[in-house]
């Protein structure tokens, strides 16, 4: 069962799974251009999904997972929320986090319908975690049951610093 402050949530969309190939996707860039999972190259790319940058537990996960991955240049992580664009970038500017990549689902939910994300309930993300191989596979992945609860750090880390480097 899902749940978001132990209250049962109903997720939609399709589950991913290890081993599948990363549906494309399109989602608000914070300038409001339209961008999709095609447009990025970067050899690895991780999908780092939070509910709202506005809460602690979202903004430790966007910084910690930004933080500890930044020094590999083959790998690139872009967050996505339901927050409007205007919302991520003033998040970005508050954290002094100014090279973060961010992208609102917020107008079409077609992440969230793709990735199985979308928390109906309330409209948001659920907290989850994807790494993706050149070839667009999901080699990782991570959704939490409780939305409140913090994606295993470690883990992910661990993971992406033992992938080869391209």
């Amino acid at each position: 069962m899902k749940t978001f402050k132990n209250i049962p949530i109903t997720l939609s969309g399709t589950t991913q799974k290890v081993g599948n190939k990363a549906p494309n996707f399109k989602a608000l860039g914070q300038d409001l251009s339209e961008k999709q999972l095609t447009d990025f190259t970067s050899p690895y790319i991780v999908l780092n999904v939070v509910p709202s940058l506005d809460t602690g537990v979202c903004d430790m996960q966007t910084r910690t997972v930004n933080q500890d991955l930044v020094s590999r240049d083959d790998v690139l992580v872009i967050t996505i929320s339901n927050d409007l664009p205007f919302a991520q970038a003033r998040w970005c500017g508050n954290a002094g986090l100014n090279n973060v990549i961010t992208l609102s689902d917020h107008r079409d939910l077609d992440f969230s319908n793709k990735y199985g994300t979308n928390i109906k309930e309330f409209r948001l993300q659920a907290r989850s975690v994807f790494v993706l191989d050149e070839k667009r596979n999901i080699i990782y992945l991570e959704y939490l049951d409780e939305m409140t609860h913090h994606i295993n750090y470690d883990s992910l880390i661990n993971f992406v610093k033992q992938l080869p480097k391209k």
